[in-house]
């Protein structure tokens, strides 16, 4: 099933030009679209509880605060394989004009490229922001990759390797359909929520989850499963005062 919400032309093709259909076949299209995009977030969303249940069957001892590194990769590389599957087979992702086999490996190793220096950039901004820069390098790493998994991984799969369609969708207005709509959302969530989640570290709790940087990749974890839910919610009960240029 295809659903690709930027061949919205066809859905006037046979129609002839003086009839205004828009008002009526659009929002036929985004009911389409909104249920496709409900039920790709509820399977991303279960891939989080899988990666949390599943290893702590067969890890012993396994557990989000003291093995928390662990849970990390596992929700990291949970939620990159369960987007790359949903969204290839939804075909959400800009169609290419090139289908030679050099141009889709140029793709790949740009898309490559970008989630190297998103885990680069998120690791920086992180320290800036007042992780140890050496003691616990690991862990902020790993909390850099978890971002990039959320986000950047994600905007892959629904723009390419594209930094011109990046602008675009996270510009004022700049959304094109739906799914870009859901991409703002839920990167917002993501990063908001890890930057939420550093609020109580200075704290005198002493609270397993004040360990770094368990409640940053927490709250990180917990803002993207909420965009997740609010997204196709959110484009719904708004779907009447959207309005998106064809391209």
């Amino acid at each position: 099933m295809n659903v690709n919400p930027r061949r919205e032309d066809n859905c006037f093709s046979f129609f002839p030009s003086t009839f205004n259909l828009r008002s009526f076949c659009i929002p036929i299209m985004w009911d389409h679209e909104i249920k496709a995009m409900a039920s790709s977030h509820a399977i991303i969303a279960s891939s989080v509880f899988m990666a949390t249940v599943v290893p702590a069957v067969f890890i012993r001892g396994f557990s989000v605060y003291g093995t928390h590194l662990l849970w990390l990769s596992s929700v990291t590389g949970a939620v990159s394989v369960v987007n790359v599957a949903v969204f290839w087979l939804l075909g959400i992702s800009q169609p290419t004009k090139k289908h030679t086999i050099g141009y889709k490996l140029s793709r790949l190793v740009r898309s490559c490229l970008y989630l190297l220096l998103s885990c680069l950039f998120y690791h920086t901004v992180v320290v800036l922001y007042g992780a140890p820069l050496i003691e616990s390098a690991l862990e902020t790493f790993s909390l850099a990759v978890l971002l990039t998994s959320l986000t950047t991984l994600r905007c892959l799969c629904v723009l390419g390797p594209n930094v011109q369609a990046w602008i675009r969708v996270f510009s004022r207005h700049g959304a094109m359909s739906v799914w870009d709509t859901s991409l703002q959302i839920t990167v917002a969530c993501s990063v908001i929520g890890a930057w939420l989640g550093a609020f109580p570290i200075p704290l005198d709790w002493d609270r397993p989850w004040q360990v770094w940087p368990v409640s940053c990749s927490l709250g990180s974890v917990i803002g993207y499963l909420t965009g997740l839910v609010v997204a196709p919610a959110w484009i719904h009960f708004h779907r009447k005062q959207l309005t998106y240029k064809c391209k």
